[in-house]
């Protein structure tokens, strides 16, 4: 079948793309992934090794598109949800931590306006 990638004409048929990848080790797949065998390949590397190209040569588009009209299963990353945003009171609660519980002595302390400048594991002593 005659694909175009990177503006060149290419033959491609089923099986000589399977013969081009056969001892090919896969990389990580990060992103577009064609399905070859059993392997999952990322999209530009399956470009680089049937067309021989740089892979800045070629988009991921172009090269689904010729994988999908030779029969292989080609996907697509998956769409990344966005966390939900939280408002500014919800980031500075955060951020601050839950309050500490006040016992009778430190509040009594409190209320007279006197405290002690002596910190102990998170907490001041008396």
């Amino acid at each position: 079948m005659r694909c175009v990638i990177a503006r060149f004409p290419f033959d491609l048929t089923k099986s000589g793309v399977l013969e081009s990848m056969k001892g090919v080790k896969p990389e990580p797949v990060t992103g577009e992934c064609v399905i070859i065998g059993r392997r999952h390949y990322p999209a530009k590397q399956v470009g680089q090794v049937i067309t021989r190209q740089d892979r800045r040569d070629f988009t991921t588009g172009e090269v689904l598109r010729a994988m999908a009209q030779l029969g292989f299963t080609c996907r697509t990353s998956p769409e990344a949800t966005p966390a939900p945003m939280a408002s500014p009171y919800q980031r500075a609660s955060a951020m601050l931590g839950t309050p500490l519980s006040v016992g009778p002595t430190e509040q009594a302390r409190a209320e007279q306006g006197g405290f002690s400048a002596r910190r102990v594991v998170g907490q001041w002593s008396e």
